[in-house]
């Protein structure tokens, strides 16, 4: 067989259809794209003009109008743009997939600026066949003498170009809304996505409804005078992002924060991104205020390719543990795939998603060093956004470890090195923490007695952070506040009384399992310094996890049995009801006060380590009113 060399085909009839159905994820992008294409053509109109190509009236206003006429059905997108010849027209629009834009930036390389250039693949004019029967296109061009075009196509293989009638340079791009984009004739649906995509484009965009022009309105200013109000744009053509930082006020940052979010809510604080190499990349990043929970929430950063909307919360640029967060961030540097809806897999793209984090974990630091008394203000706010980032991005840990904060419970903020250092002689390196201070509130009272203190770690996030710093410090150990009793608080028990110590013990065991109808309790008597405290139970640390991990994960109930609860309840021998308990138990008309008071002595310990369960609750309301009855 001979060898035969060619050039592959594509014909319009198989890709249109491919390009109706398949170009674009969601259909409503027509409106972006036909938008872009608007602001491109002014573009390279104003780029000319820069050159001495053009000359252009020093007044010239740049603007975009949208059209909607819903006795014709037509949507049409007006420019004042560079315009199309009839050759034009047959080289972009009739050859598909052939770029006007790279064309454009071909030709004036030396001259043009790329990065304000929207076009770049030559398919977006065709996004309007996704919702229209029929496309028209209505130029002039801004060459001098230039001939007005008219061109029409219905999606299929052919077209019609003719002269047009269009007076005045620019481009009108008239869709005949089909089936496939009824949803379109609604003048709210058209102007909500015009605001979804465009709002922060470069030229001004109008929306008018035929039939329904907006009048314009007049108002009386403080001096009674009669002034016209103009339609507004939907846009706002130079987005805050957009300028230095030093340029933008307080008050202008929470504006746009309301604005773009719709969040009345003001900020905690933000940081303003703002590089022009390696890569272009700028925008504003903003704190909300969180609740305790935040394992449902999704933060809302939109993601912007030269003042173009793209996507929302794009995983490959926003590392995830700032998608909590709230912001615009626009990089005309994208590797965007052909329908601008999603990126290409490019080592590029990791370098801005690490840019990013790299700028949030600077401000921080900034932040922590030059106004720590807001940062504190802070941090009970912005802490779930740094530990979750110090879970999932090992760099971002390392910039951050030391300057994670703790509330202590004698109400100050400590960074671990120096809650260390000023427990180091009664806590060693352990350090004790609570998760709910009003449940645990005996502990930290005992804490406080002894001139101990703990630290407070009561969000969901706090019991994998604290694993994931043990891991990183070998040497520093968490413990719950309730998870033992240290030395400190208890009196050593001399040797001559040990035996007898030993003795109480073991009656005190086998009380407690008889009255509480608990064989595997574990009851441990001590010599408190504290006399008020009757009883206490504490939990060791490494079983309350397997505990927490076994809920956490769900292995109850797949074979694995319940886990022991492996409490133990601590009696303070110093205490008066203890010692009641110990001198009355094998007294018989005592009995029943013995019993009472083991029970309730449990229950109040129980209390103050976790929640009582319905029925011990019911129990220990009812024991009370028995216990108040036999006091009268």
């Amino acid at each position: 067989m001979s060898i035969e060399k060619g050039s592959l085909s594509i014909h319009s009839e198989n890709i249109f259809p491919i390009i109706k159905k398949w170009l674009y994820s969601d259909h409503d992008i027509f409106v972006r794209e036909l938008i872009s294409n608007g602001s491109d053509a002014i573009t390279k109109l104003r780029k000319l003009a820069t050159m001495g190509e053009v000359e252009l009236p020093s007044d010239e206003a740049y603007k975009i109008v949208v059209r909607y006429d819903e006795k014709a059905d037509t949507l049409t997108f007006t420019d004042n743009g560079i315009g199309l010849t009839a050759e034009e027209v047959k080289k972009y629009i009739n050859q598909i997939a052939f770029s006007g834009a790279e064309d454009f930036l071909n030709t004036y390389k030396d001259k043009a600026d790329s990065e304000q250039i929207i076009g770049h693949f030559g398919l977006g004019f065709y996004s309007a066949f996704m919702v229209a029967g029929q496309v028209e296109i209505k130029s002039l061009s801004y060459k001098q003498d230039a001939t007005p075009i008219h061109w029409t196509c219905d999606g299929g293989t052919e077209f019609k170009l003719e002269d047009g009638d269009r007076s005045e340079r620019g481009t009108d791009i008239i869709l005949h809304l089909g089936e496939d984009g009824k949803e379109f004739k609604n003048a709210y649906k058209i102007k909500s996505t015009i605001e979804k995509y465009c709002s922060f484009m470069p030229y001004e965009i109008y929306f008018e409804e035929v039939g329904k022009e907006e009048e314009k309105t007049t108002e009386t200013d403080k001096d009674s005078e009669d002034k016209v109000v103009e339609p507004k744009p939907l846009n706002e053509i130079s987005p805050l992002y957009l300028k230095q930082p030093s340029e933008c006020t307080d008050e202008e940052y929470k504006a746009f924060y309301r604005d773009t979010f719709m969040d009345f809510k003001e900020p905690l604080f933000w940081i303003h991104l703002n590089m022009d190499y390696p890569f272009n990349l700028k925008g504003i990043l903003y704190f909300p205020k969180l609740g305790n929970e935040f394992e449902n929430i999704e933060g809302q950063i939109k993601l912007y390719n030269s003042q173009v909307f793209v996507a929302q919360n794009i995983k490959e640029v926003i590392p995830e543990f700032l998608l909590l967060l709230k912001g615009v961030i626009d990089c005309p540097d994208l590797p965007l795939n052909v329908s601008r809806s999603f990126l290409q897999n490019d080592g590029f793209v990791k370098k801005i998603s690490d840019y990013i984090s790299k700028k949030v974990a600077d401000r921080l630091k900034s932040l922590h060093k030059s106004d720590k008394a807001s940062y504190e203000k802070f941090w009970g706010d912005i802490h779930p956004f740094i530990k979750f980032g110090g879970l999932r991005d090992e760099k971002f840990y390392d910039k951050v470890k030391d300057i994670i904060l703790y509330k202590t419970t004698t109400g100050d903020y400590v960074v671990l090195s120096d809650y260390l250092e000023r427990n180091k002689d009664k806590h060693e390196n352990k350090v004790y923490y609570v998760t709910d201070p009003v449940q645990q509130a005996q502990y930290i009272k005992m804490f406080k007695d002894h001139d101990m203190e703990a630290v407070i770690l009561e969000h969901s996030i706090d019991q994998a952070f604290i694993s994931h710093i043990e891991a990183k410090t070998s040497d520093v150990k968490f413990a719950r506040i309730d998870a033992d009793l240290t030395d400190v608080m208890k009196e050593e028990i001399h040797e001559d009384d040990q035996d007898a110590h030993n003795a109480s013990a073991e009656q005190l065991q086998k009380l407690f399992a008889e009255v509480l109808s608990k064989e595997d309790i574990k009851v441990q008597l001590e010599s408190l310094k504290s006399e008020d405290i009757s009883a206490v139970i504490v939990l060791a640390e490494e079983s309350r996890r397997m505990q927490d991990m076994s809920k956490m994960y769900g292995f109850m109930g797949m074979g694995l049995g319940d886990m022991p609860s492996d409490e133990t309840l601590i009696l303070n021998k110093k205490n008066k009801i203890v010692d009641f308990i110990l001198t009355h138990q094998a007294e018989a008309d005592k009995k029943e006060d013995v019993k009472l008071f083991c029970e309730h002595l449990y229950d109040l310990a129980l209390m103050s380590h976790k929640p009582l369960d319905a029925e011990a609750m019911t129990k220990f309301i009812q024991r009370s009113q028995s216990l108040l009855t036999r006091m009268i």
